[in-house]
This record gives C-alpha cells, structure tokens and sequence, in this order.
C-alpha cells in the first residue's frame, strides 16, 4: 500500500482528498501547514507527497527546496496561480507534477498512480549500471554520478535520461518519450518533454547550449548520442541560459492539463 502526504492549509480539501483517494488503497497522511509536512515526510518517509504551494509561513516551494536536499520522494505541486514563474519554479526545484486549483480528483489520482509507477519500475531496474563517456547511472540505486560526482536528479528526470541510454542513437519523437516516461494519462502533452530535456541537459551537460549527451533532431526528438557523437548538424537553436516556457493553463473540466506553450 502506497503511503501519500498529503500538504495544504485547506482543512476542507484535505478533508475531501483524503476521503477520495482512500478508496483508491493509499495510506493517507496530512499536514496543514509546511512546517508540519515537512517533519511528517522526514518521519513518515511517504512514497508521495502532494504540496500545496500557497500556504502561510512555510509555503510549498519552500517546502519542496527542503524535501529535496533530502530526498528524492516524488511531489505533486497544487496551486490556484497561474503565473509561469510558479510552475517553473516548483519545476525548477525538483517538482515531479503540477496541478492547477480547481482540479478533478480522478486526474489527480491518475497522476499519482503514473507517478507511483514510474518509480515502482525503476526499483525493479536493480543491478544494471547504464555508463557512456563520464556518466555512470547506477539503476538499482538510482546515483547518477559525472566524472565520479553525483548529480542529483528527481524521478521524472532519472527515468528520462534513462530512457534515452537504454536506447543510444535512437531518435525518440516526444510523443513517445512522454508515454514512456510519464504515462498513457499523458499522452500528447510533450512540453513535459521539452522542458525535462532542458533540466536535465543544466544538470550532465559540460554545456547545455552545445550538449555532448542529450541531441535532438529538429521536427523529430530527441536521442542519447553517447560520448563520442559529433552534435547534429540540424539541432534546434535554443537561447542561452532561458528556461523553456510553462504550459498553457486551462481549467476545462476543471482539471489542469499541461498543453504545449508553442
């Protein structure tokens, strides 16, 4: 049974979640405030966790920077604002999902269970150690380490840069990629896939405007083209340093769905 923190200052709808999503065999546990769900996840150690960000004293963004100094749980951002700056920034920080207030209970649910399954399979990965050049990730441990230093991934991005070096050369349409990495729920939302491409090209790229591992081939995806690889000639412009725009948000049966901002 998977145990989910649940974070927000909403007596109400944590109230509401707990009621819904306990017919779904989870454990639930709850905090009303950020201080609280942060000693609750240090305690507890929940398989998920899902954090509002707008709370008073100690808000969710605040709470995720704690969380992921420590660990790498898997978190789904709530929140009623819409401003990009939020969105990148709980991405930024290491957020796994993101749903905008108001939200449909049943796609919250599918989102934790897409979630909860991609980390189930990456525990089931033990024993292989994926290597090319500098980078060595250990799978059964999930230690992704750069000339020997570790670098810190979240889940989603662990599971997408192992998707590509499980598969070298092979140029992966987004569309695939997201199905592969975050779930059928998702399909067709490949924006996740741009913006993940560029976190995680900061993070085991020498140079993210010249990337040596992550390529891509424009109109088509992206690929893992090892360490010799020359980039491609035809490899999409990006500006130095910019952070790919936030998805569209829209409350169409009011449920947040991230759509591609191009």
């Amino acid at each position: 049974m998977a145990r989910l923190l649940l974070v927000d200052d909403d007596a109400a709808l944590l109230r509401v979640l707990t009621d819904y999503l306990g017919h779904f065999d989870y454990e639930i546990l709850t905090a009303n405030c950020g201080a609280a769900g942060v000693e609750l996840a240090r305690s507890a150690q929940p398989d998920l966790v899902v954090l509002d960000v707008t709370m008073p004293g100690m808000d969710g963004l605040e709470v995720l920077r704690t969380l992921r100094h420590e660990t790498d749980v898997p978190v789904v951002m709530l929140t009623g604002l819409a401003e990009e700056v939020d969105v990148l920034t709980g991405f930024g920080l290491g957020a796994d999902d993101y749903v905008s207030k108001p939200f449909s209970f049943a796609q919250l649910e599918a989102r934790i269970r897409a979630i909860l399954s991609r980390a189930e399979h990456g525990q089931r990965e033990g024993g292989r150690v994926l290597s090319q050049g500098d980078l060595a990730v250990e799978l059964d441990t999930h230690r992704v380490r750069r000339r020997g230093e570790p670098v810190k991934l979240t889940p989603t991005e662990f599971k997408l840069l192992v998707t590509l070096m499980e598969h070298p050369g092979r140029v992966m349409p987004a569309e695939e990629l997201v199905v592969r990495v975050w779930g059928k729920e998702y399909a067709g939302q490949v924006d996740y896939v741009r913006r993940y491409i560029w976190y995680l090209r900061q993070k085991i790229e020498d140079d993210a405007e010249a990337p040596r591992y992550i390529q891509n081939e424009r109109n088509v995806g992206y690929y893992f083209a090892g360490a010799a690889a020359a980039p491609p000639q035809n490899q999409e412009p990006r500006t130095k340093n910019r952070v790919p725009s936030a998805p569209e948000q829209t409350t169409d049966n009011r449920q947040q769905m991230a759509e591609s901002a191009e």
